[in-house]
């Protein structure tokens, strides 16, 4: 008998210590961050404001953008309707860097394609501006590829925890995490069925399962589950546990990506947040607790309707709806949406650079796993643009010159001058290819890109250059270190002579470029490119002064944003502001500005760009777009018309295009014929300032001057000059 009595003390002893250790793993694993959460990526918020040039269709797409949609009458929370020469909706409530901007029924008026009117309906108050919330571009996902969106049990609709009661465990709130009756009836089917089939699980249950086990199906995992399942419920409360439960079970695959909570499962299936979703959406989401795949509403409409339906009838069964809100939900269709919100290929080019950029500051562990929310600097209305005109105008180039037929690739980079922030990327021509990133891996010469910042370099010396100056366009050679000679030619394969520095410039002159380059100093060249933001060495040989200098079309952005944001460098960026998963700032990414190169100078180089727009060769852009003249530009072409590019700015956008084949073939396209076409017609009919040239306090200006301009004399009103150099004017 004391035997037995051994026995037992020690079988006690050791279920007790396995029932602690289970309880000790509960707390451990349920207690604190319980799950990783994907990174959240957002555009760049747009604000309106009475005055702001846009149709009433420009207003309508940014909301269908942002996820709003369009219903006869604004009953909740994104919802919008057009009126007249208006559009009223619900905005959301959204937490952005500077603070929650609560919900709002507000109203805009649009007259003359401009924004004329801002209405706070709610509070019966006019508004100067307003904000949207931005558009959900993309996520960067934990390495187990989960995506899950947090949900506090006090943000769940009422109608959601209604129908899980009803479908999954109508005495949630009475038992204590299992249900004994259950649990014997789910024995005595299994035991005359020969195995395991039903489970009898509680909600409870059902956490511990997804949770903490395995989906294996033995004894062992059930006992497991129902000792877990008890102490769960002894130690946190039912809110915490349903809570949980929410954000955990799994609903839907797309690739590699699995959607669990409910809500992930509203954005990936109807494209709106939980606390958007009508009764009859609700349902179906519920329903497919049971078995995502087997209900994929997307997959198996017909039995995904019919599950949903049994879902509403047993919450009118049990209660929880009436019979009209019942049968108005039963008669609704599935209204999914045609996609998810967001689209995890959307803009990869842009949001690869977004990745690069974060990297220098966060761990990739946290990038994948605390549910970061990062506000970009990416202009979506700017972003489409551009990728409509590659798909339109490379077709035409091709055709249009000696090219293969889908070959030609591009590569474009659109900055805002005062901040550097990249408003657009487009990695090549193909915007949803998630490969090799020509604007920011494709090094390429930049060919007579590199012209401006050697006239730049020469005008940083008033007492010997100026825009009056007069130089040599002759035959020009030059010896090498290995004693062979270089000399370059013009692309017209002609010589001018004498020439005046703005022609030189406008007409990308080869001959004199290298003349006044060699006068200089290659070396003082490279220092000027230094300083203008190429962060890489630089070989200082007579060739760099043609472009014989590799960057990628991001470089090349950072250098003219220099140039024309007037010498001060502020560094290419895509990042806003990042916040962490409460909504509090985990980093703010201010304003990076510094003085890089001198004032003077630069808006002289600024003024010989514009110069070679009008007259030189950018010309062609006056017949793109004449109306947002004048503007700044400098084509540029590689040898043998391997590489075609323009960058060019007007008072507040810097952007730079380049063409080539990645092979590294002849395109049979100069920087005017090709890139430049490309350049003008993404900036048609999007908002681009003229530039207007306001000289800093140490440039003065000569009313009017005729200077030599292939062969003819060319009227410069208000020349400018470096003041305590006044220029010595050539005769005209």
């Amino acid at each position: 008998m004391s035997r037995l009595i051994h026995i037992a003390i020690i079988l006690f002893s050791l279920s007790a210590a396995y029932v602690l250790w289970l309880d000790q793993r509960v707390q451990s694993e349920f207690t604190g961050a319980r799950w990783s959460l994907p990174a959240r990526v957002y555009a760049d918020p747009v604000e309106l404001h009475v005055g702001q040039r846009l149709s009433l269709d420009r207003v309508e797409q940014l909301l269908i953008g942002s996820g709003y949609r369009k219903t006869p009458a604004l009953v909740q929370a994104g919802d919008y309707r057009r009126v007249g020469t208006g559009i009223e909706f619900m905005r959301r409530e959204f937490h952005y860097w500077d603070g929650i901007r609560d919900s709002r029924r507000l109203q805009i008026e649009v007259r003359n394609r401009a924004v004329a009117q801002i209405l706070d309906l709610s509070a019966g108050q006019a508004l100067p501006l307003v904000r949207i919330e931005p558009e959900l571009i993309g996520k960067i996902f934990p390495g187990n590829y989960e995506d899950r969106i947090l949900v506090g049990y006090h943000e769940l609709p009422a109608a959601l925890i209604r129908g899980l009661l009803a479908v999954e465990d109508r005495n949630y709130f009475n038992h204590y995490g299992i249900e004994p009756k259950s649990i014997l009836r789910a024995a005595l089917h299994n035991l005359m069925a020969g195995g395991l089939e039903q489970g009898g699980s509680t909600i409870t249950q059902q956490l511990v399962k997804n949770f903490f086990l395995t989906r294996e199906r033995t004894i062992t995992r059930k006992v497991n589950e129902a000792i877990m399942a008890l102490l769960l419920e002894r130690r946190y409360s039912k809110q915490d546990i349903l809570g949980a439960y929410v954000n955990e079970v799994y609903l839907g695959q797309q690739g590699q990506r699995s959607v669990h909570g409910f809500g992930a499962a509203a954005e990936f299936y109807f494209a709106r947040p939980l606390d958007e979703l009508r009764l009859e959406q609700l349902a179906l989401l519920v329903g497919m607790v049971k078995g995502a795949s087997w209900y994929n509403p997307r997959r198996h409409v017909e039995r995904a309707q019919q599950r949903r339906n049994l879902v509403l009838d047993l919450m009118q069964q049990q209660g929880y709806i009436e019979a009209q809100e019942w049968r108005r939900a039963r008669a609704q269709p599935l209204h999914l949406s045609a996609r998810p919100r967001w689209v995890s290929g959307k803009y990869p080019a842009f949001l690869q650079l977004v990745k690069q950029q974060l990297s220098r500051d966060y761990a990739a562990a946290d990038l994948r796993s605390k549910g970061l929310r990062i506000f970009t600097t990416l202009d979506t209305r700017r972003q489409n643009h551009i990728e409509q005109v590659l798909r339109e105008q490379l077709p035409v180039l091709e055709r249009n010159g000696p090219l293969d037929p889908g070959a030609l690739q591009a590569a474009s980079v659109f900055v805002e001058t005062s901040s550097g922030a990249v408003l657009a990327l487009a990695g090549g021509k193909d915007a949803q290819y998630v490969g090799f990133n020509r604007a920011l891996q494709a090094q390429r010469p930049i060919g007579s890109l590199v012209k401006p910042f050697v006239y730049y370099t020469a005008l940083t010396q008033p007492q010997r250059y100026s825009l009056a100056s007069m130089l040599d366009d002759s035959d020009v050679s030059v010896t090498m270190a290995d004693g062979s000679s270089w000399s370059p030619d013009n692309f017209d394969g002609r010589n001018h002579g004498r020439v005046s520095l703005p022609e030189a410039m406008a007409r990308s002159y080869n001959k004199a470029t290298v003349r006044l380059g060699r006068q200089l100093g290659e070396e003082q060249v490279a220092a000027t490119l230094h300083k203008a933001g190429v962060d890489r060495d630089i070989k200082p040989f007579p060739a760099l002064l043609l472009g014989a200098l590799e960057l990628t079309p991001l470089q090349v952005a950072q250098i003219y944003q220099t140039l024309a944001n007037g010498g001060f460098l502020a560094p290419v960026n895509t990042i806003r502001e990042v916040l962490d998963s409460r909504g509090e700032a985990v980093k703010r990414y201010g304003l990076e500005v510094r003085r890089a190169l001198h004032a003077e100078p630069a808006y002289l180089s600024a003024y010989l760009m514009v110069q070679a727009v009008n007259h030189g060769t950018g010309r062609n852009l006056r017949r793109i777009i004449p109306e947002r003249l004048p503007l700044a530009g400098k084509t540029g072409t590689s040898n043998d018309l391997r590489d075609s590019w323009f960058a060019g700015f007007g008072d507040d956008i810097v952007g730079v295009v380049w063409l080539g084949h990645d092979d590294n073939h002849p395109i049979g396209l100069t920087g005017a014929s090709g890139a430049l076409r490309l350049w003008g017609h993404m900036v048609k009919g999007q908002d681009l300032r003229r530039i207007e040239l306001l000289p800093p306090p140490g440039v003065g200006a000569l009313e009017e001057v005729k200077l030599p301009f292939a062969g003819a004399c060319v009227s410069f009103p208000r020349l400018p000059y470096i003041l305590g150099f006044k220029p010595e004017l050539p005769t005209c």
